[in-house]
């Protein structure tokens, strides 16, 4: 009989997590401790919503995109599958870059180039917009990516989001996939119902099946 596998690929979050520069680092503040004679331990978070592994909602770069908590929560539970790619730090994850034909709704690419949670480095790798399209062809409703953006660091266009936005995909940012070999999984990272929110944090994790 053989063992369920679980991949957690979520980063830790605590005060060593990196953030987009510039975005809201995660805080803590209590407000009652056991130890000073508070029945219960209390606290408050302070953070962006784009903290660690995180679903985007359209609003996030979209005029008219909903909030995070319109989307359906298939787009983040059932079949999955991870590929590896084979990517230069600061280049476009195109077709050509894909190892393997697709065979699940949602994919999630692992390119390598943001190895470090706790440091931000600028020159990790985006993905080309037409290789959005061709995943949307495949039958693709949601890309995972080990990256803090599925545009360059330095993108103002955002032409990989806009891409998603006209296709009605969705989006999953800085996974931690390094660990995770190829194939097929069943992806649980189901966002928080936040209202009217551009963001989720998510606890991404792979079941083998």
């Amino acid at each position: 009989m053989s063992m369920e596998v679980l991949h957690d690929i979520s980063p830790p979050i605590d005060a060593d997590l990196a953030v987009w520069p510039g975005d809201t680092p995660i805080s803590q503040r209590l407000l009652m401790k056991i130890e000073d004679g508070d029945s219960v331990r209390l606290s408050t978070m302070t953070a962006t919503v784009h903290l660690g592994s995180h679903a985007d909602a359209p609003c996030h770069y979209a005029r008219d995109g909903h909030g995070i908590e319109q989307w359906p929560l298939s787009y983040f539970i059932g079949p999955c599958q991870v590929m590896h790619v084979d990517v230069q730090p600061g280049e476009l994850v195109g077709v050509s870059h894909l190892t393997d034909e697709i065979r699940a709704g949602r994919v999630l690419l692992a390119g390598g180039s943001y190895p470090d949670a706790t440091h931000f480095n600028e020159d990790f790798c985006a993905l080309d917009p037409a290789l959005v399209d061709h995943l949307h062809e495949q039958g693709v409703m949601t890309v995972g990516v080990d990256t803090p953006s599925v545009d360059p660091f330095d993108s103002k266009e955002l032409p990989a989001h806009t891409r998603f936005y006209e296709n009605e995909m969705a989006i999953i940012e800085t996974l931690q996939l390094s660990g995770v070999p190829n194939g097929i999984y069943q992806l649980v990272a189901p966002p928080l119902k936040l209202v009217g929110f551009d963001a989720s944090p998510v606890r991404a994790v792979l079941c083998s099946i």
